[in-house]
């Protein structure tokens, strides 16, 4: 079981010098960068709570071999310290996936995978475990029937998937991999039927672990995301946590879901240590601006077009962040729920207005201290 993994808050102090750096005003690089390699009309689920919905664009530039290698060597050039392929896509459908892990890991980049998992089967899993840091599988519902009508496929995909679960944690015991393989259920109050049945089925397959976590939303309410109703849920999930074993941990994302969909801080610190890439290349803040409205204001370049590297270093880049960070944006109106850098918000939040220290941790870091 992975009990020193960090899955309800921010690493943000186990990196200083990029910190100090900031705040000197420096030009810096992401430590973590989120990004699919296909974008959201590529995947092949519908999943009923799907962000990606939210994020139309008319963008359709392409991914390919060679976008992905000059990203992945300007990454290892800046000083980039992990890169998740997990965003508004199905990356494991692009024909640059596994070019795209491996060439990363052997840049020195910690890897890792956020997918469906219905087509990463033996041979692929075989191939593309070694060089990552975590895989972690995304699947909200335990029973067959509901998996399919959360998910938005076919029921008879769930015994695939679980099938390619088991086969990932099979060759990472036989082959003493270090990459760690987990589950997440994101959970509208309305799936409570599954919590019990998926954290089951997670300790069934002897997943290092299954997140149970909230469900983002944007500033419209354009899911219906009831976070009243997360407050009702609260003996169930605690429930779900005791049957975590010595193999599986069952970790509720506390915070955020007893946070109601609410933020405690107006100003966006999070984006220079932790941007966002869509799948058709596209460089914004996070996900949640990734739609075409937000495209004069907010949108910074394209890896497609231009190389990450002087994206990074330009003028426009620089512009968008200063404004997350001033009082011409408020995260509390203009943003949607819980984003993906909620909680280096917070910790930056409270370190720009003196309310917290960010004293340097003593002992080991945590694992994937590259993910923030």
């Amino acid at each position: 079981m992975i009990s020193d993994l960090i899955l309800d808050g921010s690493k943000i102090k186990w990196h200083q010098d990029r910190v100090e750096a900031w705040k000197r005003g420096e030009r810096i690089a992401p430590i973590t960068i989120d990004m699919a390699l296909l974008p959201r009309p590529k995947c092949n689920f519908n999943c009923v709570y799907c962000y990606a919905d939210l994020q139309e664009q008319s963008n359709s530039q392409v991914i390919d071999k060679d976008t992905i290698t000059n990203f992945l060597d300007d990454a290892a050039e800046l000083g980039v310290k992990g890169i998740s392929l997990v965003s508004d896509g199905e990356s494991s459908h692009s024909p640059v996936f596994e070019h795209a892990i491996t060439h990363g890991a052997k840049r020195g980049i910690a890897m890792a995978v956020g997918s469906n998992a219905l087509v990463v089967g033996p041979d692929l899993a075989e191939r593309i475990l070694p060089h990552l840091t975590y895989y972690r599988v995304n699947i909200s519902a335990g029973e067959k029937k509901r998996y399919g009508e959360i998910m938005g496929v076919k029921e008879q995909w769930f015994d695939r998937v679980c099938d390619n679960i088991r086969h990932a944690v099979r060759i990472k015991r036989e082959n003493n991999l270090d990459v760690t393989i987990g589950m997440q259920m994101v959970l509208m109050p309305e799936f409570a039927d599954q919590i019990l049945p998926l954290s089951k089925l997670a300790v069934e397959l002897e997943s290092d672990y299954l997140i149970i976590k909230h469900c983002s939303d944007d500033e419209f309410g354009s899911l219906g995301v009831d976070y009243g109703g997360y407050g009702d849920l609260t003996d169930l999930l605690k429930s779900a946590e005791e049957l975590t074993t010595d193999k599986t941990r069952i970790a509720v994302k506390w915070s955020k879901i007893e946070a109601k969909g609410t933020r405690s801080y107006k100003r966006c610190y999070g984006p220079p240590f932790h941007i966002q890439l869509s799948g058709t290349g596209l460089v914004a803040p996070c996900g949640m601006l990734f739609n075409d409205r937000y495209k004069d204001k907010f949108h910074i370049g394209n890896i497609v077009e231009t190389r990450f590297k002087d994206i990074i270093k330009s003028d426009r880049y620089w512009d968008v962040m200063n404004m997350l960070a001033s009082p011409e944006f408020n995260a509390q109106t203009m943003c949607g729920s819980l984003c993906l850098q909620h909680k280096t918000n917070e910790v930056l939040d409270g370190l720009m207005n003196n309310d917290v220290t960010l004293d340097k941790p003593e002992g080991a870091p945590p694992q994937h201290v590259e993910f923030l």
